[in-house]
């Protein structure tokens, strides 16, 4: 089979080509998008192979089902950008990754939340200056902290083992609970429960229409100051008009400025 990669990058192409090895299906790599510019790319090709930018809307399907694509692989999880009833239409068969090592996100959050807090990328700039004072670079212990995970899935649950492996209290948030979790330690509450216990927030839930702006200007006055929120993607929360709402907030019931938590 005749394959053509959207935005394949020079790392992903030792790995692709090793998969191939058995297969030896004739494999092309563009490091273009595919959009409405790039997409006679595909002609003589049997399938492509897009990722999470690539637009495959209904021009698009349009476009490749006329030059004969039949088959479209997706190298993520998400199919949001796929329009899935004309590519049902046009009869392109779509494909995608059902999961791929949760872990490796999970700490990956993990390593954001504790650069944030042990400002380890200020001290290696400072470092690389020959500055070694510690003015400015002090955190605090994880150990104990209430650590708010939105989202139990397989990353959120993973991000969760994480936490309580430093000794957090872990608060979850899902429409669907795990017994395994609860089991473990983990305490499912309400949104505006978690939102006013946590000292961090981790979001690892889906965009979609019922969680966009999942942490939005109202919720911002449950969230009791300081609090931390490192984020591994985009869409949940409005910063423009979250930070606006916080500056206009006067006090707190205790008289402390509430100050707006800080994405990486």
């Amino acid at each position: 089979m005749t394959i053509a990669f959207f935005s394949c990058q020079t790392y992903e192409q030792p790995f692709l080509a090793a998969a191939n090895s058995n297969h030896r299906h004739e494999l092309t790599f563009f490091s273009e998008a595919l959009t409405a510019d790039t997409v006679q790319l595909a002609a003589g090709q049997q399938a492509i192979c897009v990722f999470v930018n690539d637009q495959l809307n209904r021009s698009i399907l349009t476009a490749l089902a006329s030059l004969g694509i039949r088959l479209v692989a997706l190298r993520c999880i998400g199919y949001n950008q796929v329009d899935v009833p004309a590519a049902k239409e046009f009869g392109i068969r779509i494909l995608r990754v059902p999961a791929y090592s949760p872990h490796s996100v999970a700490e990956h959050a993990a390593a954001l939340l504790l650069s944030l807090n042990r400002k380890t990328y200020l001290a290696y700039q400072r470092t690389n200056q020959h500055d070694f004072r510690l003015d400015g670079l002090m955190g605090f212990d994880l150990f104990g902290k209430r650590i708010g995970v939105i989202g139990t899935g397989k990353i959120g649950a993973a991000f969760a083992r994480i936490m309580l492996g430093f000794g957090c209290r872990v608060l979850a948030h899902d429409k669907m609970r795990s017994a395994v979790l609860q089991q473990l330690g983990v305490e499912y509450l309400p949104l505006n429960e978690l939102l006013a216990e946590a000292d961090v927030i981790s979001l690892h839930c889906p965009l979609t229409p019922e969680t966009h702006h999942l942490i939005n200007a109202a919720a911002g006055y449950s969230i009791h100051p300081p609090c931390w929120m490192p984020l591994k993607a985009a869409g949940w929360a409005p910063w423009e008009s979250m930070y606006t709402n916080w500056r206009t907030i006067s006090s707190t019931p205790t008289g402390q400025k509430n100050p707006c938590p800080t994405p990486i």
